[in-house]
């Protein structure tokens, strides 16, 4: 193989890569908070809500999980583009990313809410306390702690998958790499740097929320002999 590696592109577009860089990071900050906020609440209705509610929120978690997230992105952006509702991309891109990061959570924190014995929920009530207080304060918490390292695992999937918002015009990394690619003709070069930053992001994402894990858990933290 007789080829020729050029990175000096990174020479001239490095600060187009960087800007890249902010707007997935800032992507994925939002779709983060956001989806586990509206995940959490779906996930509540879904064990102790009505039956209605129960319902409706399992076919939102279906129909989000059985569709491509490329196909929600485009109905988001063309879709009611074609009915005169005009959404910015980065708008249509974010929420396209917390209705996925809120469906996948719904199921992750019902499965520790599930996983929480009904006796502690019982114990709680008997003490007079009212249920959305046994929730917020006895049963939400330790569903997230048991599931956290699941949480982390679908968060770091979501900040990859804010790639596929570059078909739907957002100026995000692997859209700047498009574009810098178009330009340079070294599509080889420039998509081992992006994959490289996106492996980067992944293992600064991973070690910002164990470490949040550490300070939000501390009783993990003594079982694990870490104290």
């Amino acid at each position: 193989m007789d080829y020729q590696f050029d990175f000096s592109f990174l020479a001239t577009s490095w600060g187009d890569i960087l800007a890249g860089v902010w707007l997935t990071i800032r992507m994925s900050v939002l779709s983060i908070a956001l989806g586990f906020a509206a995940g959490a609440a779906f996930a509540v209705t879904r064990v102790y809500g009505r039956p209605w509610a129960r319902r409706t929120v399992a076919w939102y978690v279906d129909l989000i999980r059985n569709t491509p997230l490329v196909i929600q992105a485009f109905w988001l952006f063309f879709g009611l583009a074609a009915l005169h509702i005009r959404v910015p991309a980065l708008t249509a891109a974010v929420f396209a990313l917390v209705i996925n990061v809120a469906a996948y959570t719904t199921e992750i924190i019902r499965a520790g809410i599930e996983s929480i014995p009904k006796g502690q929920l019982e114990a709680a009530e008997c003490l007079g306390l009212k249920r959305w207080r046994v929730i917020w304060h006895v049963i939400l918490p330790q569903a997230v702690e048991k599931m956290y390292p699941s949480l982390i695992s679908q968060f770091v999937l979501m900040m990859l998958a804010t790639s596929i918002m570059s078909q739907i015009s957002a100026e995000e990394l692997t859209a700047i790499g498009y574009r810098i690619q178009s330009e340079t003709f070294r599509g080889f070069e420039i998509y081992i740097v992006i994959a490289v930053v996106y492996l980067v992001l992944s293992w600064l994402l991973r070690l910002i929320m164990e470490q949040g894990a550490r300070l939000a858990f501390p009783r993990r933290r003594r079982l694990s002999g870490q104290e």
